[in-house]
């Protein structure tokens, strides 16, 4: 049941997001293949993130994003160190809690892109990470975002949620 748009719970989803910045970036050359590192990348709003397997696929996952906190709390739930690139997802940050993207634009270096959905894990989990794998990712997976406007951005780039950027100056 929705709530009604002027309660308190409504001003708080509305609230600024405060800034993150970008850890890491990975691009996956070919399906199931490894992952590569990149200290910089190009988005398309045509094809998606260009170099990665995923480009030119589907409109509504053009990105995936995983928060650093994330990872660690899957690291502590598996009870083992996590590096990015088992997780599959393209970007990592730090600072910013992804799922307060919900219905937001934000920007990420020269790009603009719309929050499309949740991240959810895939049965890799479980073969990347063992028994258990699949459900330490549950609900930590990070986020998928579509490209709205291309553009260039580097590891240490802020994302920026759109209308934000002088409520928290």
């Amino acid at each position: 049941m929705p709530f009604h748009p002027k309660s308190r719970l409504a001003q708080l989803l509305k609230a600024p997001v405060r800034p993150g910045t970008v850890q890491w970036i990975g691009l996956r050359l070919e399906r199931r293949g490894e992952i590569v590192a990149a200290d910089d990348a190009h988005l398309s709003p045509e094809i998606g993130l260009i170099g990665d397997h995923y480009q030119g696929r589907s409109g509504n996952r053009h990105l995936t994003l995983i928060g650093q906190e994330d990872i660690h709390a899957i690291a502590s739930f598996l009870g083992v160190s996590v590096q990015a690139h088992a997780l599959r997802r393209n970007v990592v940050t730090s600072g910013i809690n992804l799922l307060a993207l919900k219905d937001k634009r934000f920007r990420l270096g020269k790009a603009v892109l719309e929050y499309t959905g949740e991240c959810h894990p895939c049965s890799r989990m479980e073969e990347i990470f063992g028994v258990g794998g699949y459900n330490a990712v549950r609900g930590r997976g990070g986020i998928t975002a579509r490209v709205i406007e291309g553009g260039r951005f580097r590891v240490g780039d802020r994302l920026i949620v759109e209308g934000d950027e002088t409520q928290l100056t």
